[in-house]
């Protein structure tokens, strides 16, 4: 089993979230989806694009009122811009609310299968075997967000995989299984379905680390994503 993507049609899907149908041997151990109000703060920036639209807003009424304008004008002056802002967020939302609706993540015995796309679904086959380690980070919003460190022999595109992917690591990208309500258990069921595939002498366990049967860690506790 390889590294691998496949187009489909999420209403042809055989097993809900998954290309195929699944081989003899293997079955589903969890299943879940991005919560669309943590993928849009923090995979669309919604907030931090807030911000910036607010201090532009804001910076138009103080020049207003500086080159002469009453208060009154000054606010009149804002309106065009905040509603334009407001339409802009509401749509950059309502984007964040369908990849989270048409996105389906999948950890089997054998693999984990990252279903995703609006307009034309695409799954990322990842097998077990090609991980190399997991970092489980804790938003602290009640979300959590798993990014999947690949064997280094193994490249999966960046521009497609986004934003299920992590920020910034272009040259070397990272999938990620972003805002999960149930990220702990999602790292606890990930470590052990990794440990009965492989067990790698190089995989550092610490206090942080979530524990795999024998000792064997793959998903480890982070402060960054």
């Amino acid at each position: 089993m390889a590294t691998r993507a496949v187009f489909s049609e999420h209403d042809s899907e055989p097993v809900r979230g998954l290309p195929a149908v699944l081989p003899e041997g293997e079955r589903v151990l969890w299943q879940g989806a991005p919560d669309w109000r943590s993928l849009a703060l923090n995979a669309y920036q919604v907030r931090t694009l807030a911000y910036y639209f607010g201090a532009i807003v804001l910076a138009r009424g103080i020049y207003l009122v500086s080159t002469g304008s009453s208060i009154g004008d000054a606010l009149q002056g804002c309106i065009g811009p905040a509603v334009f802002s407001l339409i802009g967020l509401g749509l950059l939302t309502g984007v964040a609310a369908l990849a989270a609706r048409s996105t389906l993540y999948t950890i089997t015995n054998r693999r984990i299968v990252l279903r995703q796309g609006i307009a034309l679904s695409s799954s990322l086959n990842l097998p077990l075997g090609k991980l190399h380690s997991a970092n489980l980070r804790d938003r602290g919003d009640g979300s959590g967000d798993i990014a999947l460190v690949l064997l280094p022999d193994e490249r999966v595109s960046y521009l497609w995989l986004w934003p299920h992917v992590r920020t910034l690591r272009i040259t070397r990208p990272q999938p990620m299984l972003r805002s999960l309500t149930d990220a702990q258990e999602a790292g606890r069921i990930l470590s052990r379905a990794f440990a009965a595939v492989v067990s790698r002498s190089n995989v550092t366990v610490d206090d942080t680390t979530l524990q795999a049967p024998h000792g064997t860690g793959v998903v480890a506790a982070e402060g960054q994503a």
